[in-house]
């Protein structure tokens, strides 16, 4: 799997699943992805997130 808001790889066993009421399901490595991602913000804004790195 891999993390919705930084694209990190998340290890089996591991992480948070997060479900909206559509049914869209988001996986987060830690709650800081999840609080981040529920604020808003943009992942390509912080230099921790592996998606800024893809550019």
């Amino acid at each position: 799997m891999v993390c919705s808001f930084c694209g990190s790889e998340i290890k089996k066993g591991t992480g948070i699943v997060y479900a909206k009421t559509d049914g869209t399901v988001y996986n987060f490595c830690s709650r800081r992805c999840r609080e981040y991602m529920l604020m808003k913000k943009d992942p390509r804004k912080f230099k921790w997130a592996m998606k800024n790195k893809n550019k």
